[in-house]
C-alpha cells in the first residue's frame, strides 16, 4: 500500500512594504525604453526619408533643367549648321555664270540674311560678297556703267521680309567708313 499524501500545509508569504530596489524599478520601466527607442528611430527615419526625397526632386529639377539647356544648345547648333549649308548653296548660285542663278543665290543669300540666326560678321560678309557679285568693289557707283539685263532684281522692294515684320534694315548695316 501506498502511504497517504499529506495534507497540503499552509504558506507563509511575506510582503515587504520598504522601498524598491532599484534593479526592480529600472526592470518594470524596460517596455516603456523600447517604445522610446522604437519612436525615436521612426523619428530619424522619417526625416532622413524626408531629406532624402527632398534633396531628390532638387537633383531631378537641375538634371531637367540642364537637359533641357542642353536641347535648345543643340537645336540652335543644328538650326546654324543648316543655316550655313544653306548659305554656302546660296552663295555658289550666287558666283554662277548664269544670270538666273545668279539671281537665285543672291534672293537666297537676301532671305537668310533677315533669319535670326545669322550673326553681324556673317551679315558683314554677305555685304561684302554681295557687293563682290553686283561688282561694287567699293561701295559707289560712280564711274560704273552699269547694264540693264545684267542688273540683279530687288526682291521683297518695300522693305518687308515676312510674317515676323523685320526688314533688311533690322538685320543688316554697310560696312566700311
Amino acid at each position: 500500500m501506498t502511504a497517504p499524501a499529506p495534507s497540503p500545509s499552509m504558506l507563509d508569504v511575506v510582503v515587504h512594504s520598504g522601498p524598491a530596489d532599484w534593479w526592480v524599478i529600472l526592470a518594470g520601466l524596460g517596455p516603456l525604453a523600447v517604445l522610446i527607442a522604437a519612436l525615436l528611430a521612426f523619428y530619424i527615419n522619417w526625416r532622413t526619408l524626408k531629406q532624402r526625397t527632398s534633396a531628390d526632386k532638387t537633383a531631378l529639377d537641375q538634371k531637367r533643367e540642364a537637359d533641357a539647356q542642353a536641347l535648345r544648345q543643340k537645336t540652335e547648333a543644328d538650326s546654324r549648321a543648316e543655316w550655313w549649308r544653306r548659305t554656302q548653296w546660296a552663295l555658289d548660285r550666287a558666283l554662277d555664270a548664269d544670270e538666273g542663278t545668279k539671281a537665285l543665290g543672291l534672293a537666297t543669300l537676301e532671305v537668310l540674311a533677315r533669319s535670326e540666326l545669322a550673326r553681324d560678321e556673317e551679315l558683314e560678309l554677305f555685304d561684302i560678297a554681295w557687293k563682290s557679285v553686283a561688282g561694287d568693289e567699293n561701295g559707289d557707283d560712280a564711274g560704273r556703267d552699269v547694264d540693264a539685263e545684267h542688273e540683279v532684281p530687288f526682291l521683297d522692294a518695300d522693305g518687308n521680309i515676312g510674317e515676323n515684320g523685320t526688314t533688311d534694315a533690322d538685320k543688316t548695316r554697310e560696312v566700311g567708313p
